[in-house]
């Protein structure tokens, strides 16, 4: 008679623990890590996922896609962090942590405190800001290593190679998924379009910027240029802020615009509207701005010029441009008229095997978004899940303006036009915050929800006030889950807190 033998638990655990194991390593594709290997006869070196671009986006999809196992590539050209890191958020963040302490001074005697002889060194914050983004570099190329991520110091430029490859310094690198993260960089205008417009800098050379301008002017109407006219005034340089029209930050919420315009102007910002810069000259070591202004509502006014003398630093602030020029991607990839490289939902363009993420599509140009995307694009490429993509849907930002701006979902302008103007019902308030009951200084608080049908869903929520920056995050969660304006009544107040007015609006 056949002999039954009863394994041990220790046995049926061992078991179980090993089928456990292949089945999630088949699940996930990662059977080993495969290093890079080179083509002695062709003379490239292979990887499974080459990306262009050491920024936010290029980082965070090439450092997943290495967690499932794939041999990867990081080409970059400058400093590791790209703009968000070097150039944009981190150390604009930290010029307005600054601006912000420079704001409470003026309420310190409202709240009590003698503060005589308080004085500002651009030179100690500078050097302290400088340190901590290069301490940010280091890092990123420590999780670079730690991965076992190459990195690749150099410019990447596509070659004429049957299977997309791209040459750096002379060695030719390939991989079946080549993604392009290469970000964006400020628009200039030419001499030509401007005389001396050279002359200025853009948002990259203010953190260049040695000492404090004394005088400064800055041209533009985007976020860029309102915070960093913000900065420079609040930090003591008299600013003005040339804009094109009457408002700034026009694809906003109208509600947001008009109150970020006047808020620039009562914080000290010399408003010019409906102008433009004619032209630049240099004299006596300091800059001469021409402006040309001109009310388009009458029309029967001729333009007028002015300029503005003296000028210590001239900041151009006119919009971004994707870093493309230097790809050879010719006719590889299809573009839009911007340069903007044209992907679908999925981040694929329009040759297999060739993917973009970040600024350099032209959509949504926000460091989170380019990471998110690019995690997203590594899933799908790598662990498998075939429908991984990005929802650009109800994307909240923030701008860094005085005070702090926040946003997320349709303007109501957007709802009219998707909804119609009978379907969506607008709550908002405007109040003095209680930090400002006591001080000289004021600045309001402006909140506004968009609700659409019956239901009244939340579909937009904008703000501007002390403290809507860091509020905003968690309405966002609540948007993105599809809550209703039902929902912010059922929710209790948290008191006494500005952003308690958005659950008691009626």
């Amino acid at each position: 008679m056949a002999k039954v033998i009863h394994p041990s638990r220790t046995q049926v655990l061992y078991w179980f623990s090993r089928k456990q194991l292949f089945s999630s390593l088949r699940r996930h594709c990662i059977t080993h890590r495969r290093m890079a290997s080179s083509g002695t006869a062709t003379g490239i070196t292979r990887f499974d996922y080459l990306v262009i671009g050491g920024g936010s986006g290029g980082l965070a999809s090439a450092r997943r896609a290495s967690e499932f196992g794939a041999s990867a590539a990081v080409i970059e050209s400058h400093k590791l962090g790209g703009t968000c890191v070097n150039v944009g958020c981190v150390p604009k963040k930290v010029m307005w942590n600054a601006a912000v302490h420079s704001e409470y001074l003026h309420d310190h005697s409202d709240y009590g405190f003698d503060i005589e002889n308080v004085r500002f060194s651009w030179e100690t914050l500078k050097a302290k800001r400088d340190a901590y983004v290069s301490h940010l570099n280091r890092i990123y190329r420590s999780n670079l290593d730690k991965a076992k991520i190459q990195t690749i110091q150099g410019q990447a430029r596509f070659t004429s190679d049957p299977e997309p490859t791209v040459e750096v310094n002379g060695q030719k690198y390939t991989a079946p998924h080549i993604l392009i993260a290469t970000g964006g960089q400020p628009s200039v205008l030419s001499d030509a379009e401007v005389p001396g417009a050279s002359l200025g800098i853009t948002s990259d050379g203010f953190f260049e910027l040695e000492t404090l301008p004394k005088r400064s002017v800055v041209v533009g109407a985007g976020y860029i240029a309102v915070e960093m006219a913000g900065i420079l005034s609040a930090l003591g340089s008299q600013t003005s802020l040339i804009i094109r029209q009457t408002g700034v930050l026009r694809n906003f919420d109208s509600f947001i615009s008009v109150n970020c315009t006047k808020e620039l102007q009562n914080s000290g910002v010399d408003l010019w509207k409906n102008s433009q810069v004619k032209s630049v000259r240099k004299t006596n070591g300091r800059l001469e701005v021409t402006i040309v202004t001109k009310d388009p509502e009458k029309k029967n006014e001729e333009e007028k010029t002015r300029t503005i003398e003296d000028v210590d630093c001239l900041l151009w602030a006119i919009g971004r441009q994707p870093n493309t020029s230097s790809l050879n991607i010719g006719k590889t990839l299809d573009t839009d008229e911007r340069g903007h490289i044209i992907v679908d939902e999925f981040q694929n363009t329009s040759r297999a095997g060739i993917y973009a993420v970040g600024d350099v599509c032209g959509k949504a140009l926000l460091t989170p978004v380019a990471i998110a995307a690019g995690r997203k694009l590594a899933h799908r490429l790598f662990e498998g899940k075939k429908d991984s993509k990005l929802d650009y849907s109800s994307i909240p930002t923030v701008v860094f303006s005085h005070p702090p701006i926040g946003t997320v979902g349709l303007t109501e302008e957007e709802a009219v036009k998707s909804w119609g103007k009978e379907n969506v019902k607008i709550y908002k308030t405007s109040f003095t915050p209680m930090y400002h009951a006591l001080t000289s200084r004021k600045s309001q608080c402006i909140m506004k929800l968009v609700c659409v049908g019956k239901e009244e869903k939340v579909v937009g929520l904008h703000m501007q006030g002390l403290g809507c920056d860091e509020m905003l995050q968690g309405f966002s969660v609540a948007i993105k889950m599809g809550a209703t304006k039902a929902d912010f009544d059922n929710t209790v107040a948290i008191h006494p807190t500005s952003s308690e007015e958005f659950v008691t609006m009626r």
